[in-house]
């Protein structure tokens, strides 16, 4: 299993937006235009600005930062994953719990306030998480070429994250077609928003689990760099009554522990260095028994509710 240490989420209580919203359906995926002189914004007051979070994860502590668990042993897989540059869309969550400093693979989602970033549920629970931030395109060699941009927090200091309440209530098995997470991010040190900066994947709802061509994308725990892999998906439904529900499964080798909430891409766009999202390492066994073999929980109707859930949320002040 590959479980990390993570945030504490909150979800009820909010209304949804009016109007459209960017969430795509299967085979309706515009692509997000990109501000060409954005306008920074501003970073509510004392809730763990971006300037507190690159004073407090340093190099060192970044390096230092390390998955709960790793994942099993290697298994036959078809996809060959290697190690590369990153792209600026996809990076590392970093997250204090207890004594020590964790990570898993988060990338930013298109969204109006051009602020939410996406990941594994499993990666963004828990009740003592702290100094959460995002770190796009993170690599050992370059820790920060995009800066920094921490999680924010609500009036009563809790992170604004956003997962499906039944998850925390049936737990990472019984729960796990809904090991997704969404978390707003304050701008960076400069006052600009994530999505201003690197851009946004497009969140992909209601399409099929087989996909001909899909872009796997994570930090593994012991790599400098993030880890590529390019195969199809297929649907996989689990036959353990304590694992319920299907999922997407793709064939990459070498996606252990830290790889957690990477991306499913689809439609890769090499110019913008973008994709259409339609799944993330998680869901059965929170993403796989083995390093060899990934799973995503489906994206359908209750992800795009908790999406909505979380663009209303990022409204409130």
């Amino acid at each position: 299993m590959r479980r990390v240490l993570t945030v504490a989420a909150m979800t009820a209580g909010l209304l949804l937006p009016g109007g459209p919203l960017p969430v795509a359906e299967a085979g309706n995926a515009p692509a997000p235009a990109l501000a060409s002189a954005p306008a920074p914004a501003r970073a509510p007051a004392g809730r763990w600005s971006a300037r507190e979070a690159e004073s407090f994860w340093t190099p060192d502590r970044m390096a230092s930062a390390v998955p709960v668990t790793r994942g099993g042993a290697p298994a036959a897989g078809n996809g060959t994953g290697q190690d590369f540059d990153g792209i600026p869309v996809v990076g590392r969550m970093f997250v204090m719990k207890g004594g020590g400093a964790y990570f898993c693979t988060a990338s930013v989602v298109a969204s109006p306030g051009r602020d939410l970033v996406l990941s594994a549920a499993h990666c963004l629970l828990g009740t003592d998480a702290r100094q959460v931030a995002f770190v796009p395109q993170y690599t050992a060699g370059n820790p920060q070429p995009y800066g920094m941009f921490p999680v924010l927090r609500d009036s009563a200091g809790r992170s604004k994250v956003w997962i499906d309440p039944r998850y925390r209530q049936l737990g990472a098995d019984r729960g796990a077609t809904l090991d997704v997470a969404f978390a707003q991010v304050g701008p960076d040190a400069d006052g600009f928003p994530v999505e201003d900066v690197v851009g946004g994947n497009r969140l992909v709802t209601g399409a099929a689990y087989a996909h001909k061509k899909v872009s796997l994308i994570g930090y593994p725990a012991s790599a400098a760099r993030p880890r590529l892999c390019v195969n199809r998906t297929t649907k996989f439904t689990s036959a353990d009554p304590g694992i319920p529900g299907s999922f997407l499964r793709i064939d990459c080798t070498g996606y252990p522990g830290g790889t957690s909430g990477g991306p499913f891409l689809t439609g890769y766009d090499e110019r913008t260095e973008t994709g259409d999202v339609v799944g993330v390492i998680g869901g059965w066994k929170t993403g796989g028994d083995t390093s060899d073999t990934s799973y995503s929980s489906y994206f359908g109707p209750e992800i795009r509710k908790l999406y909505e859930t979380a663009l209303a949320g990022a409204r409130v002040a």
